[in-house]
């Protein structure tokens, strides 16, 4: 049975106040975004929220439980990475709150989630008019839950989020949980004269929530307009993954992309190109010194040439560059890249990793 959840944001979050403040950058948690501010005790009974508005700065809809991390009732262990409370969104519940925003800008929103029983959950994020469901049956961190990030375009200077679970699950007992909100503004990238490639070495992505050293998932299907990686469309039906220079090897920069499904874990990007003039594309492979060992392979496709790049990883933060040239066959031109294979930690046997991917150049070949 599918269960699906409405994320649902709304806009009454401002960082600083004032007309002097109007064009705010927006980054952080949203207001109690935590859940760390707890209900009254007459607003509670057990862990049932009693209310719209039980829960500090949220407004709530149907049964929502205040969770605490740790074992529960009826034998259950709960973790939550992301500080000591949480919220789960029983059948049909709903959890919002209000942003300020700017109109045209592009934001990511970053959550801590997962699914509480082994049936197939799915979180559901609407910003209207976007919305996109999240499924949270592929568990990619086996302790204390993923996270992920969202893009959305604001469409006025207020949004409403909203985190909704219209599933029915035969076991009311069950239900996503979400431990912590973020929003993060994030800047539309260009190319430049010496790189076709927008967000080249992804440094421009989501907010990286506070104690998470889990990396960013960026969910399937997200259009570059929209997209929470700046640039790039996440076009598999795997997420992949946002990785940081903080909690790993990253080959350049501040960030970097894991590909960690295999196959089903892709990125790519459509670049304008000149017909039938040829261009070089380089990139660098590497491995995230994060427990994934093995023989890996990244495969890049641009227009109808390829390359299969293979990477020996020890688990030692080494990378590697390699390019290849390719001929424009049109105006427009998408390069794409994926993991040939699928890897496990080999200290975790239930967190899924792969290779690591940055550095992604493209410029023209001036000789042929």
């Amino acid at each position: 049975m599918e269960v699906k959840i409405t994320f649902l944001l709304t806009a009454s979050f401002l960082l600083l106040t004032g007309p002097a403040f109007a064009a705010t950058f927006l980054e952080g948690y949203l207001d109690n975004g935590n859940f760390e501010e707890g209900p009254k005790p007459t607003d509670i009974k057990k862990t049932v929220l009693k209310g719209k508005y039980a829960l500090p700065k949220w407004e709530l809809n149907g049964f929502v439980e205040y969770i605490s991390a740790g074992p529960q009732p009826g034998g259950m262990y709960f973790a939550v990475a992301h500080g000591v409370h949480a919220v789960r969104l029983g059948n049909e519940a709903s959890i919002s709150q209000t942003v300020k925003v700017k109109p045209g800008a592009l934001y990511a929103l970053t959550f801590g989630a997962s699914r509480t029983c082994a049936q197939d959950e799915v979180l559901r994020v609407l910003v209207p008019p976007q919305k996109g469901d999240l499924p949270l049956q592929t568990l990619y961190s086996s302790n204390g839950g993923d996270t992920y990030a969202f893009g959305f375009v604001a469409t006025s200077n207020v949004v409403t989020v909203t985190f909704h679970n219209p599933g029915i699950q035969e076991d009311p007992a069950c239900g996503p949980l979400l431990d912590a909100v973020a929003i993060k503004e994030l800047f539309p990238p260009r190319p430049t004269r010496d790189n076709l490639v927008k967000n080249p070495g992804f440094e421009e992505g989501p907010y990286h929530l506070v104690n998470s050293s889990h990396g960013v998932l960026l969910p399937p299907r997200q259009e570059d307009l929209t997209s929470p990686l700046p640039g790039w469309i996440i076009e598999s039906l795997k997420a992949v993954k946002f990785i940081d220079s903080k909690h790993f090897n990253v080959p350049s920069g501040f960030a970097a992309i894991e590909l960690v499904a295999g196959r089903e874990s892709a990125i790519a990007q459509i670049l304008r190109t000149v017909p039938n003039k040829f261009y070089n594309l380089t990139f660098t492979v590497g491995d995230a010194k994060n427990g994934c060992h093995g023989s890996m392979m990244i495969e890049a496709f641009a227009a109808k040439d390829t390359l299969k790049v293979p990477f020996k990883s020890e688990g030692k933060g080494r990378f590697k560059t390699a390019s290849f040239k390719f001929k424009a066959l049109s105006f427009r031109t998408r390069i794409t890249f994926f993991s040939s294979f699928y890897h496990t930690r080999t200290d975790d046997f239930g967190s899924l990793c792969g290779p690591v991917l940055d550095q992604v150049r493209v410029v023209p070949v001036a000789h042929m």
